[in-house]
């Protein structure tokens, strides 16, 4: 009888242990989350930039004990910014890599791929790369965004033109979800202006043929167009209207990859407009954030600073302060219900305001616009 007292005693021990970490991806040393993004191809930069400010806040966090005493290991999966390749990303790092969380994927049509498997699996989903409606209505209790949506950018961008005259605005946008909800933003917010799209063309995802829609737009000669699509499209349309004489005005969502846009454009992007969804990354005296991403970048041995790694950045620092709110035994539940108390008044992100619920993971509203300058600086 006393053995088989001691053999139960152990087996509820073992049970026991087992329920402290009884979801995937954690152990008694480490915190695996997954990331698909684009590594590879025309949008590249766009996983690269967010991946390495994510990375270097990790590191950071890892070489000063972790959480808890867990460092973070992020295993990242490149989907070439594919819908199909983000969808079998995604079981693979759920099914494979065995991740407690997903984080940073990049782009509406991957992020769109990956939502019914996510969901089923219940695994969190942290700060995707876009602010796409499709990820936020319905509201699902395991996304939470950090970035501002596109309805909010689109909001501030037409508010900018009307402010300055700009009347006849053209949108040219890439043919798929992330286009069309850029598009269904740009055309909601005219119309609190009684204003409309004049005209309209489109470029398919990672294709730099805009042949056709530069044809389309300079029928009409808009004051201006606003884009909704990657850095290299955009940059291809921009380049093929100046070489045809159009002299209008260029305006682009933040996701089209700031940086790598100005780098793309060379000479020929001085004066293309930007919306932000982040703080200026060359300010640290205007952000105690913007202070601590540059001093951590630079430990990190990155001297290029841009928007993207900015973002990434910030999505890490709420991350980790989600895990050190959820405490030492760590389940996504917890998670989910630690992220949920970040506000204005518990938490302070060093001058990015953020606020969950709940009843709402839209995190943030802010939106800023930018300019590219010369030698492919930015101006705020």
């Amino acid at each position: 009888m006393r053995a088989i007292s001691g053999i139960l005693f152990v087996f509820l021990l073992l049970i026991a242990a087992a329920g402290v970490h009884a979801d995937s991806g954690v152990t008694e040393s480490k915190i695996v989350i997954g990331q698909s993004a684009a590594f590879s191809g025309p949008a590249a930069q766009l996983g690269i930039q967010m991946h390495a400010g994510a990375k270097a806040y990790f590191d950071h966090v890892n070489a000063i004990g972790g959480v808890f005493g867990r460092k973070i290991e992020l295993i990242k999966r490149d989907d070439q910014y594919e819908a199909e390749l983000a969808a079998a990303n995604t079981r693979a790092l759920i099914e494979k890599d065995d991740v407690f969380a997903l984080f940073g994927y990049v782009g509406t049509p991957t992020s769109n791929a990956a939502l019914p498997i996510f969901t089923q699996a219940k695994v969190p989903f942290f700060a995707p790369f876009s602010g796409a409606q499709s990820l936020r209505e319905p509201f699902n209790k395991l996304i939470f965004h950090v970035r501002a949506s596109y309805f909010d950018e689109t909001e501030h961008l037409v508010g900018q033109l009307m402010n300055t005259g700009i009347k006849q605005i053209a949108v040219f946008y890439q043919n798929d979800a992330y286009g069309k909800n850029g598009l269904n933003g740009m055309e909601r917010a005219l119309k609190k202006f009684n204003a409309i799209v004049v005209d309209t063309a489109t470029v398919e995802r990672n294709s730099l043929d805009v042949a056709k829609a530069a044809d389309r737009l300079l029928a009409k000669r808009p004051d201006a167009i606003v884009q909704v699509s990657a850095y290299a499209s955009c940059a291809a349309l921009i380049r093929e209207m100046r070489k045809r004489g159009y002299t209008g005005q260029f305006y682009n969502l933040s996701f089209v990859g700031s940086q790598a846009l100005a780098d793309t454009l060379g000479n020929d992007g001085p004066g293309v407009m930007i919306s932000q969804v982040v703080p200026f990354p060359w300010s640290p005296s205007h952000a105690p954030i913007v202070a601590e991403y540059t001093k951590i970048m630079a430990k990190a041995g990155v001297t290029e600073l841009n928007f993207s790694s900015l973002e990434g950045f910030i999505a890490a620092k709420i991350f980790v302060e989600g895990l050190r709110r959820a405490g030492q035994n760590l389940t996504r539940e917890k998670l989910i219900a630690a992220l949920e108390t970040i506000n204005l008044k518990s938490y302070d992100a060093g001058g990015f305001n953020l606020q969950f619920s709940a009843t709402n993971h839209n995190g943030s509203k802010y939106v800023n616009m930018t300019v590219i300058g010369k030698d492919r600086k930015f101006k705020d």
